[in-house]
């Protein structure tokens, strides 16, 4: 395990800009993890090369902390949180229950808020730390997301010698235990209220709010969503990103990953590297070249004060420099970037550059992935 604790120290020395105490403290953690499983693997020990496997584990969750690190925060959180939430998609909501798009999506943030709590403990348990511990430092933030990516993935034995990934078995518990459906009359769930106890119909709260919308095709959250979908589709094709749109227009049908494998005939790792690419242009897309829509749509534009909440906009406000102030002030009166730039002494491309900053700090904050872990970086 020396080599292996200097091959992990050695690597995260010179590829990132943590104290050596850091590098020291993660690379002896993640050293104690590969003994562990080095030590409990069966046919690890069976192997008779235990060295090999070793050196090939420790290398795999480097690799994985350094890709995090490298992100960064945000969009570190982003990566963690859409790779689970595509995890537990299919899962996340009782078969018998017919939810919206957006019903399941609200349930998934539930669950992994409540995930990424059980995969800081199970850190701090097996790590033996403090039940205090919460990762402050960019490094140790990443340390803790590339644990939480594999503990989710852990194969759990079954009866039959069958396995199941833990998060997924989280997942379907979770959805489990929520609570049963009220059946109210078509008033009551037009109204959103109303004494559960009367007036039982045949159908449920959400089933009568699923057909209800489903009667008015042209609501207008429907008609901005097909607007997005399609402004996006254009962006693609118009970067010559043809097999990003063809990777979209397959998600949208909420196809699997073999099956999208099978479609455009790729391999697991050239379907991962497109996803990759295509999450590279929707966050551009999002966040500089559609973001009024964008944000319209997920009502976080600036009548909403970009989604923050009162706090987290007192918090945002207060997290910036005058000149972002003077700017996010010009772009509340709707004035147009020529003469934003006029007005701060820059240029165009500056002024939308500054702004796509200030959209991502709107973003982390609204989207503090794993604030309910309490991690954050000072570093």
């Amino acid at each position: 395990m020396e080599a292996v604790f200097k091959l992990i120290f050695s690597e995260l020395t010179q590829s990132t800009q943590a104290s050596e105490q850091q590098c020291q403290d993660v690379a002896e953690r993640i050293t104690a993890e590969v003994l562990r499983v080095c030590s409990e693997s069966q046919r690890i020990q069976a192997s008779g090369d235990i060295d090999a496997w070793s050196t090939s584990l420790a290398r795999h969750r480097l690799k994985q902390c350094l890709k995090y690190y490298q992100l960064g925060s945000y969009r570190g959180r982003i990566e963690l949180h859409s790779g689970l939430s595509a995890v537990v998609y299919r899962y996340i909501t009782p078969p018998q229950v017919q939810s919206s798009y957006q019903a399941r999506l609200t349930l998934i943030e539930d669950f992994l808020q409540g995930f990424y709590i059980e995969a800081l403990n199970a850190f701090r348990r097996e790590n033996q730390l403090a039940l205090t511990y919460r990762p402050r430092t960019l490094l140790e933030l990443a340390e803790y997301m590339s644990f939480t990516e594999r503990y989710g993935k852990r194969r759990i034995p079954l009866p039959g010698r069958r396995n199941q990934q833990l998060i997924i078995l989280r997942a379907q518990t979770f959805s489990q235990q929520q609570p049963p459906e009220t059946m109210v009359d078509i008033e009551q769930a037009a109204e959103g209220g109303g004494d559960s106890e009367h007036h039982r119909g045949s159908l449920s709260i959400p089933q009568v709010r699923e057909q209800m919308m489903a009667q008015d095709p042209e609501l207008p959250e429907d008609t901005l969503r097909k607007t997005v979908i399609k402004e996006l589709m254009r962006y693609l094709e118009e970067r010559q990103q043809q097999d990003c749109a063809d990777y979209f227009a397959l998600r949208l049908q909420d196809l699997p990953a073999h099956e999208i494998e099978a479609i455009l005939g790729l391999t697991a790792r050239q379907r991962d590297y497109l996803q990759q690419r295509f999450k590279y242009h929707l966050i551009r897309f999002a966040l500089s070249h559609h973001w009024e829509l964008v944000h319209q749509w997920l009502e976080a534009d600036l009548e909403h004060n970009l989604g923050l909440t009162p706090q987290e906009w007192q918090k945002f406000q207060a997290g910036i420099t005058p000149q972002q102030q003077e700017l996010l002030q010009l772009k509340q009166k709707q004035v147009d970037d020529k003469t934003i730039a006029q007005v701060l002494a820059c240029t165009p491309t500056q002024v939308q550059k500054q702004w796509t900053k200030l959209l991502e700090q709107a973003w982390e904050i609204r989207n503090n992935l794993i604030s309910g872990a309490g991690a954050s970086t000072d570093e």
